[in-house]
Order: structure tokens, then C-alpha cells, then sequence
């Protein structure tokens, strides 16, 4: 593959609070390595897949009050992986900026649409018939996503149309959200310079 003729977008955030402790390190344009320890199992193999999907570099790394419970380190990750994004992006130009992508999982499928417009807004559909999937409450799975386009100032829209497994449809949201923004993140001198016709996003 050729190499591309732009430089490599990377961003690291590293956020404080009296709730968690965390580290994230992301590169757009890398070759989906990953070293991502935060804590909770189930959140690190989702991140990997991400990863390894999206063709992201990630790292991650959080310390966070797991005795109280999941919660706080599960948001705070998705708050630092969209900072992290929206750092990378620079000034987004030529930019695809729009992406989408159906991902099956066995017998679940999860479609994830990407607007990387500055702005935030998301829909989230899914049914979960299990409460938790190894160490992750499953209504934090909404969550993560919510705080990672906020953050991300991004325009989401994820939905699992259907599936019977819970560990199928969550690990088919975190890669079709990966590849949908892999997508709407690729840079092309066929692109316009600002994709939006108000000259900024």
C-alpha cells in the first residue's frame, strides 16, 4: 500500500479526577496495535478490537474506583477516547468525514453511522438480555458511546437490529463503530479541503 502523503495524526490525553486516573494514546493512521489496560476486563478486549478494527493505535490505561463500582472508569474512558479523536483530527482537513458500516457478529449485527461534524448528537438502539458480559455492566455499553461523541463532538447513530447473544452484539457495536470512523477519519487530495460548506467543522 503507498504511503500516504500525510503525517501521521496522533493525540494523548491524560485526565485526573478524584474517581479515576487515565491515559489514552491514539493514532489515527497506525496499523491497529494496542495496549489497553483500564481495570475492566470486558472494556479492554472491546478497546482491542477497536483498535484493531478501526486500524487505530491505542493505548489506555486507568486507574479508577473499581470498588465503588465500573461506572466511573467506564465514562471517563469514553471521555478521553473522544478528546483524544477530536485532538487527532486537527483541523479535519480533506477529511471523508462521513462513515458508516455493517458489522456482523455470528448471528447479531450492528450498523454504526459516523458524522464528524463538530456536533453532537447520538442515537443508541440495542436490547440487551443480560445485565452484565464478564465484568461490564451492559447498560454502560449507551454510555461509553454518549460520552465518547460528546467529547468526540460527533454525530453518531448506532443500532443492533438484531441478535439473541449479548457478548456478540456489544463486540459487534465496538467494531462497527471502529470501522465506520476509520472511514470517516481517511484523508484524500480527492476530498475537499473543508468538507462543509460553512468552511470550518
Amino acid at each position: 500500500m503507498a504511503e500516504s502523503i500525510y503525517p501521521k495524526r496522533s493525540a494523548a490525553v491524560v485526565r485526573t479526577t478524584k474517581e479515576t486516573d487515565i491515559s489514552v494514546k491514539l493514532t489515527l493512521d497506525g496499523a491497529g496495535q494496542y495496549r489497553n489496560q483500564t481495570g475492566v476486563g470486558f472494556l479492554d478486549h472491546m478497546l482491542d478490537l477497536f483498535a484493531k478494527h478501526g486500524q487505530f493505535d491505542l493505548e489506555a490505561t486507568c486507574s479508577g474506583d473499581l470498588n465503588v463500582d465500573e461506572h466511573h472508569t467506564v465514562e471517563d474512558v469514553g471521555i478521553c477516547l473522544g478528546q483524544a479523536l477530536r485532538k487527532a483530527l486537527g483541523d479535519k482537513a480533506r477529511i471523508a468525514r462521513y462513515g458508516h458500516a455493517y458489522v456482523p457478529m455470528d448471528e447479531a449485527l450492528a450498523r454504526t453511522v459516523v458524522d464528524l461534524s463538530g456536533r453532537f448528537a447520538i442515537h443508541f438502539e440495542s436490547q440487551f438480555d443480560r445485565p452484565t458480559v464478564g465484568d461490564l455492566a451492559t447498560e454502560l455499553v449507551q454510555h461509553f458511546w454518549y460520552s465518547f461523541a460528546e467529547h468526540a463532538a460527533c454525530t453518531l447513530h448506532i443500532s443492533v437490529p438484531y441478535g439473541t447473544n449479548t457478548h456478540h452484539k456489544i463486540e459487534a457495536i465496538f467494531k462497527s463503530a471502529a470501522r465506520a470512523l476509520n472511514i470517516a477519519t481517511q484523508q484524500s487530495a480527492t476530498n475537499a479541503v473543508m468538507p462543509s460548506t460553512k468552511g470550518t467543522l
